[in-house]
């Protein structure tokens, strides 16, 4: 199977959630769309520590899960490597990496951990972001990367970061594929 094709279609249109996904690559991180790619980066025993994000439509956690991972990013001390997978577009993904990596987690989306050698050592799950703001996440992840990660931060410039718009929808309004 080429790796970059998922066996089970996305459930949303692309078109419609791709601005959700370029708010994460804009910011630095990379798509892991297919299993080999999650396996690739996951399965290193580099000691170095990879932010991994559940990318989601829903508007209520997502829409301040994403911002507040992205503003986190603007710190001077960020995790080595960024990925993102997106429920419900993602899906051979993401079930490869509940399966094997996020076993003792119910399956949330949004979703983010740190890992490093394969192991989370943070997640905060769905429940987790409902009813903070992007400054409270942010502030969250912030703790968690000085205790873990040793990257010079930020991920972009102030600059590029002041420039961004971000996406808060209800998946209610989100054409199904």
């Amino acid at each position: 199977m080429n790796e970059y094709i998922n066996s089970k279609p996305p459930v949303y249109d692309p078109a419609e959630v791709q601005p959700m996904r370029d708010e994460l690559t804009f910011t630095g991180f990379t798509e892991a769309y297919s299993p080999k790619i999650v396996e690739d980066i996951l399965s290193k025993k580099d000691d170095k520590t990879t932010f991994l994000f559940i990318n989601s439509v829903c508007g209520c956690a997502a829409g301040s899960a994403r911002p507040g991972a992205i503003l986190a990013l603007q710190n001077n001390v960020i995790p080595d490597n960024l990925i993102t997978v997106f429920a419900g577009q993602d899906r051979d993904a993401v079930d490869f990496l509940r399966e094997k990596y996020l076993t003792n987690y119910a399956t949330s989306s949004p979703f983010a951990a740190l890992f490093k050698n394969g192991e989370p050592l943070y997640v905060i799950e769905r429940h987790e972001f409902l009813g903070q703001s992007p400054e409270q996440i942010a502030e969250i992840l912030i703790s968690v990367f000085k205790k873990f990660c040793n990257r010079q931060g930020p991920s972009i410039s102030k600059e590029n970061y002041d420039k961004m718009m971000f996406l808060k929808q209800c998946s209610s309004g989100i054409s199904l594929n």
